[in-house]
């Protein structure tokens, strides 16, 4: 086809919904709705995928924790609770023999306790016990202040550091190092804040207090306690290596015949991996199934419109035909009238989701702070994936209209009335 009659189409296009405002408009509602679910869904999941990254990132890519529960849910709880608890004792003596991790690390907790400062009482933290190595993964990384060291570590040191949310709530116009807090009845020195890390995926980790490990286990005891071990394997190439090494001394530490099964488990961010990918699955489901519908309706009401177009311009159809028009020119007419009517459906959609986005991007995490991660822009693929499906679904609205046009007898359309 030539440039010309591209020009030429395009302007017939125009004229046709210039003359017929309000059809041309009810005509795009389908496709309006239709690329509106794409796009949100689309943004929702991209700033869901986002969420997830920051998450997994926070919790160590690297990193993997030997626990006695499964964390992301895969075995039976009834089984696990009889498993043989992680003692302390443990964890040194793997930490002496682990030689290709990079450091490893115990972690102890203790669910819904009150911190307070002042008058102040927070209630609902979660204390954690914990070694100094803790502060060298992106799980320890400090906006204030700083981690503990060795040496407090070692000397069960009444020193604290705070998760963000704690920070926050405890410390909202003060400087919080150096300042003392009391927890479980124990006074504790604030020297450093954990930087933000949660998502509405896993805020709890905002709302945590690490101590030193010795100084938790005096407090709350060890006995009946199983404790976690993190392992730091340096790079995500040695993860495979470190496992394996780790699986195979924890059996031995904790005397397992070779035929019995782990009596541990191995968490690590790839188990929640797969879980959120069987989400997203579904969101995408859901959404497309929701789409395809309003799709479905705007291609039938666009296509009703070209028919009725066809027949109102029977009579123009056959001073074309009459006069040399070939049939491919007056089937791309038709097409470019369909396409046309979608792109404008698209760029309405497109003017539509940014504004909501930008607005529910920028005022509502005010009122909801689990929504932060949403961005208050379209991502550049959204803009292409719309004005692809705009295009293929002017084709297919147009296409038999076009082609009833296009076999049209010109003297007969002369005739028609």
């Amino acid at each position: 086809m030539k440039i010309s009659e591209i020009a030429e189409n395009v302007k017939l296009a125009y004229e046709a919904m210039k003359s017929n405002k309000v059809r041309s408009f009810l005509a795009s509602l389908g496709v309006v709705i239709g690329i509106s679910t794409v796009i949100l869904m689309g943004w929702i999941l991209s700033g869901l995928q986002t969420a997830m990254d920051d998450t997994f990132k926070s919790m160590g890519v690297d990193v993997i924790y030997l626990d006695k529960w499964d964390w992301a849910g895969g075995k039976n709880w009834k089984d696990l609770r009889y498993r043989k608890n992680i003692t302390i004792e443990q964890v040194y003596e793997l930490r002496e023999r682990l030689q290709s991790a990079e450091l490893t690390f115990p972690s102890a907790m203790i669910w819904a306790r009150d911190i307070k400062y002042k008058n102040q009482v927070y209630s609902g933290i979660h204390i954690v016990g914990t070694s100094a190595e803790h502060g060298i993964t992106p799980a320890g990384e400090t906006i204030i202040g700083r981690y503990y060291t060795p040496f407090e570590q070692k000397s069960n040191a009444n020193v604290a550091v705070l998760g963000y949310k704690v920070y926050q709530t405890l410390f909202p116009e003060e400087y919080p190092e150096g300042k003392t807090v009391k927890i479980s009845g124990h006074k504790y020195t604030v020297i450093g804040v954990i930087r933000k890390q949660g998502t509405m995926f896993f805020d709890m980790i905002d709302n945590q207090v690490f101590i030193p490990i010795g100084s938790f286990l005096g407090i709350y005891g060890k006995v009946d306690r199983s404790v976690s071990i993190g392992i730091k394997a340096g790079s995500e190439e040695k993860l495979d290596e470190v496992r394996a090494e780790a699986r195979g001394l924890m059996r031995t530490i904790r005397n397992l015949p070779p035929q019995a099964e782990d009596d541990f488990s191995i968490n690590e961010t790839k188990a929640f991996e797969s879980h959120t990918a069987t989400i997203k699955l579904y969101v995408w489901g859901i959404g497309m199934g929701m789409t395809i519908l309003s799709f479905l309706v705007g291609i039938i009401g666009i296509m009703n419109i070209m028919f009725v177009s066809v027949t109102e311009r029977t009579k123009e159809i056959g001073i074309r035909k009459a006069i040399g028009a070939k049939k491919r020119s007056i089937l791309f007419q038709f097409i470019f009238e369909s396409s046309a009517l979608c792109m404008v459906g698209a760029f309405i959609s497109l003017i539509f989701c940014s504004v909501i986005i930008y607005f529910v991007a920028t005022f509502l995490p005010q009122l909801v702070p689990q929504i932060a991660f949403l961005k208050p822009y379209l991502p550049i693929e959204l803009l292409i994936i719309a004005t692809l499906v705009s295009i293929f679904v002017g084709v297919a609205a147009g296409l038999i209209p076009a082609m009833r046009a296009a076999s049209l007898d010109p003297v007969e359309a002369l005739r028609f009335e």
